[in-house]
């Protein structure tokens, strides 16, 4: 049988402040077990507003908890003998530090770091839903998401078919109030990673690629003060750059180009992250051999971002996770309990006398 670990907890960052806890408590409650969540400090809200409707629900107390905090509120929930797991999602070097922290302390953990997330454009692909694909995959959420396509990867011939097309629509995105509707992207999360993003195109610029769009300086009447950086494009990018090595975390697209399908591979396999990957292609040869030969925990085939299906695991592989089982479904099951085996034996089938080999069934 499976039964519950006890108490677990789970710590979440800023970009999906209901989605991704509601990767972990419904999982982990459903288990038996009580849960803990400590959001990130950025965005506080969500967190209670959950526990409110979670107690409205009838849900009894102490079964979802919130603390608030930074890191030494997530120090406590790591050193606490009563926690029995930890769940986190965010940045690879606070992914590490909690995975090996936590497993110090005899705690089960899987902690989902960060990512490089390419997409594979092969000449065969469908040009215009490739360019949809790669636009909102690319700038949605303004990048700031574990699952944007950070990177496309182009194909022989098929560069000089998007590059255009991409340039057009990254210099046309509707960029305004987050709550406005109409909004195709909004402001990055604080002026701190603004500066960041913005500094790392400079970066780009610095080590020859080539700037197509350039989304510094980005202005939205009415919220002259808010922290908003345009859709940028880089084409020419090469693997030795910091841009295409290191996560940026905001709307910055980096196009590398490459001979053939061979070359796309090795080229995503020799990343360090392994989170998410997408290929598009009309062949389905190459869509069945990419799926296999890639080294990458989740893979869509002309599905930009390859968020799972709800019985699916969510997780990376390589320095995209730390721990041995990924995120919601059957794997979260796994995660939020524990095996227990039970033999037993009634009297009527006790034979007499001492038994000196292992026991066997009767």
């Amino acid at each position: 049988m499976r039964q519950a670990l006890g108490v677990v907890a789970g710590i979440t960052p800023f970009n999906f402040p209901v989605m991704v806890p509601m990767w972990m408590f419904p999982v982990a409650i459903a288990c038996g077990n009580t849960f803990v969540l400590k959001p990130s400090e950025r965005d506080p809200s969500p967190s209670l507003f959950m526990a409110e409707l979670l107690k409205q629900a009838g849900l009894p107390d102490g079964v979802f908890n919130v603390v608030q905090g930074d890191k030494l509120a997530v120090d406590t929930l790591l050193h606490h003998e009563d926690v029995k797991a930890v769940s986190f999602v965010g940045s690879t070097p606070i992914a590490q530090y909690i995975y090996e922290t936590g497993a110090k302390m005899g705690k089960r953990v899987q902690a989902l770091g960060g990512a490089k997330n390419h997409m594979v454009v092969m000449p065969d692909a469908d040009v215009e839903q490739t360019v949809d694909a790669l636009v909102g995959a690319a700038y949605g959420s303004a990048g700031e998401r574990c699952m944007a396509i950070s990177v496309a990867v182009l194909v022989g011939d098929v560069a000089d078919r998007i590059i255009p097309k991409l340039a057009e629509r990254a210099k046309t995105l509707n960029i305004t109030n987050g709550l406005d509707l109409a909004a195709e992207m909004g402001p990055i999360v604080t002026r701190e990673a603004r500066d960041r993003i913005e500094g790392y195109i400079a970066l780009g610029v610095e080590e020859g690629a080539t700037l197509v769009v350039d989304g510094r300086g980005h202005t939205v009447p009415g919220h002259e003060q808010g922290f908003f950086t345009g859709g940028t494009l880089f084409d020419r990018v090469q693997p030795h750059m910091r841009i295409y090595k290191e996560e940026i975390f905001g709307p910055v697209l980096a196009c590398v180009r490459v001979p053939d399908f061979a070359s796309a591979l090795a080229l995503v396999n020799a990343h360090e992250f392994g989170n998410g990957v997408a290929c598009f292609t009309s062949d389905g040869n190459v869509a069945r051999e990419f799926s296999r030969r890639v080294q990458v925990g989740m893979v869509g085939i002309n599905v930009p971002i390859p968020v799972p299906m709800a019985w699916h695991g969510f997780g990376g592989w390589k320095k995209s996770l730390f721990g041995d089982m990924h995120a919601y479904g059957e794997e979260g099951v796994r995660f939020y309990t524990k095996q227990k085996s039970v033999m037993q034996r009634w009297p009527d089938s006790i034979g007499k006398g001492a038994e000196f080999a292992m026991p066997v069934a009767r």
